[in-house]
């Protein structure tokens, strides 16, 4: 059975030909009754009635079921439309509905709703694929962070995962755009089972306007998301119940094994990751970015633990986003709609904007709570120590809207926590030092006491998030060093972890210094200090926070420690891991940029 959509046919499944062919036929008159005369008497009104012939009216038949446009381009992707109910862009008040009635969610005391991922509370990157195909495989950087599927591996599990939405009593499509400039954004559709799922996604993306919705049209990428279905371990490339496999050239991603809603947002990060880059020229960027009184921009970069959310909401200044971002010829704009916190240990005097943001229309994912109040707890983590809330951009007080600005970047801030506590607290790179801290992503984690022992781990994230990385992270820095010379853009390294010795020894970097740091570097103060150049690292140290109450002898950390010759070798040995670290970007940087690291 074939229907016009488009100027294009469509062909439907064949359970929704069977349903159109066999549907009630249209309603007809039956026969009126006749009565038996009686043999004497003059025909009655019964008789002449009942011979007079029967007309049957002859009603057209019934035209099959008009499919709105988003069932046709379902039915033409595999869906069986006719078996389930659809609903597109539902309310927040619909999916608690939804929620609360079908997957046990809870309305938390503040509004919030709360709902469960099940066995997966985080992201799965081992099991992250890109299908290997004509159009892309020359740009991807293959390696452990971007696996291989096949074009045929890929077809099954794509099958596998529409099937079982298929049997689904109801699916959600979510429609949306990712990136606020409407120059660059893509249009994004989110096929899903859970409630949740599609409240998730109604807040990370950029919702659109009514007449946006209805111009809508064919998506420039879709994610089937049939998380509950595990995936096939006998296909190729499959390694466990989980795939999350991405392909460029099929403009889609299929989600099956795992209901953790944050493959979904850092699914289409990905995708802006390859998109911006290829198809635009823009620099994709995993950064907080924050706007002044006088217009001025700054990009925060940072691993967990650095203090990037909390530095860059700043209530001074306009939050434009607080995790992924995109450098443009235009200026830069947030890529979602929405914002993804951490709830581990929240607090509403350490963090209000965040913890005032948990009310109605945000989803809470993994939270525990009180059984007779509601109310949260943010201090367990007997599910998970990655409890997380997702809510819209403008709950947050001072955020910026539309997301996007036109002014380039005066400042990019690279957040680390040194937990080896040799790093200065603030020092300013050179474009070649840009280059080579951004390709390093440098922190370090501390772990728990052993024996008295502590002993710090060092992180490497390569661009400050190698694992939404698409291309090779040489082209993001190298795109990032054209637009800092094209922009006379300052890059700083602010180091807000350990001084006067290693963790266990040391303490943290107060606050209260790190913010008056980074309110030097916004005036435009800190750029007109004088600088010495650090050891082995060779990092411009100020030798003075002018204006500002921070003791000289902090901005170098060798003067703090009590022993010099424990401050030395500590020194030299994280320099001998970050060049252990580096040997892998190394072939394809310039010999200047390879020089930028530390030297022994």
């Amino acid at each position: 059975m074939l229907l016009q959509a488009n100027r294009r046919t469509l062909r439907l499944p064949k359970a929704a030909q069977h349903r159109l062919q066999h549907a009630a036929p249209a309603f007809s008159p039956p026969h009126l009754p006749t009565r038996p005369s009686p043999s004497t008497s003059a025909p009655s009104r019964f008789q002449r009635r009942a011979e007079q012939p029967v007309v049957h009216s002859k009603l057209p038949p019934r035209p099959p079921v008009a499919l709105s446009e988003v069932d046709q381009q379902l039915a033409a992707a595999g869906f069986d439309t006719a078996s389930f109910e659809l609903k597109r862009n539902p309310s927040p008040a619909q999916l608690y509905e939804d929620a609360v009635k079908l997957e046990g969610a809870v309305i938390s005391s503040s509004g919030a709703l709360i709902n469960f991922s099940g066995k997966k509370t985080g992201r799965s990157p081992k099991d992250k694929r890109i299908v290997l195909e004509d159009t892309s495989k020359d740009d991807i950087w293959w390696g452990p962070v971007n696996v291989a599927m096949s074009e045929r591996s890929y077809g099954a599990t794509r099958r596998r995962a529409i099937d079982f939405l298929n049997t689904r009593e109801r699916l959600y499509v979510v429609d949306g755009f990712a990136g606020w400039d409407p120059l660059y954004r893509i249009k994004v559709r989110v096929v899903c089972a859970r409630a949740y799922h599609a409240l998730f996604m109604h807040n990370m993306l950029i919702r659109p306007t009514e007449d946006e919705l209805k111009e809508f049209g064919e998506p420039d990428f879709t994610i089937y998301n049939a998380g509950k279905c595990p995936a096939d371990v006998n296909l190729e490339g499959v390694t466990s119940e989980t795939s999350v496999a991405l392909n460029f050239k099929g403009k889609e991603m299929v989600i099956l094994g795992t209901e953790y809603a944050g493959e979904m947002k850092k699914g289409i990060f990905s995708v802006m990751h390859y998109v911006q880059p290829v198809k635009f020229g823009n620099l994709s960027l995993h950064s907080s970015a924050n706007e002044g009184p006088n217009g001025d921009v700054s990009l925060f970069f940072g691993l967990s633990g650095t203090g990037k959310t909390t530095l860059s909401a700043d209530p001074s200044r306009h939050l434009i986003g607080d995790d992924e971002h995109v450098w443009a010829d235009t200026g830069v704009f947030n890529i979602e709609g929405g914002c993804y916190a951490k709830c581990v240990g929240l607090d509403a005097e350490k963090e209000p904007d965040i913890y005032n943001a948990i009310r109605f229309g945000s989803i809470l994912e993994n939270v525990t709570y009180d059984e007779a109040t509601r109310e949260p707890n943010y201090e367990d983590i007997s599910i998970t120590e990655n409890t997380r809330c997702a809510y819209p951009l403008h709950y947050i007080s001072n955020a910026k809207s539309p997301a996007s600005v036109t002014t380039q970047p005066s400042n990019l801030i690279y957040l680390t926590c040194d937990a080896f506590g040799v790093l200065p607290p603030v020092s300013l790179l050179t474009s070649e030092q840009a280059q080579y801290w951004f390709l390093s992503g440098y922190t370090a984690r501390t772990p728990g006491t052993e024996d008295g022992v502590v002993e710090p781990i060092p992180t490497f994230s390569a661009c400050f998030g190698a694992p939404f990385l698409t291309l090779h992270p040489s082209r993001y820095a190298t795109m990032l060093a054209k637009r800092m010379q094209e922009q006379g853009t300052k890059c700083w390294l602010v180091n807000t972890g350990w001084t006067g010795g290693p963790v266990g020894v040391g303490s943290r970097c107060p606050i209260r210094i790190t913010r008056s740091i980074i309110d030097a570097i916004h005036d435009d103060s800190l750029a007109k200090a004088s600088f010495t150049p650090s050891p082995i690292f060779d990092l411009a140290v100020p030798d003075e926070i002018p204006g500002r109450d921070v003791p000289p002898e902090l901005l170098d950390p060798r003067k703090v420690w009590s022993d010099k010759e424990a401050f030395d070798l500590q020194l030299r040995k994280l320099a001998g891991l970050f060049n252990e670290a580096f040997e892998q970007y190394a072939a394809d940087c310039s010999p200047e940029v390879v020089a930028a690291g530390p030297r022994l």
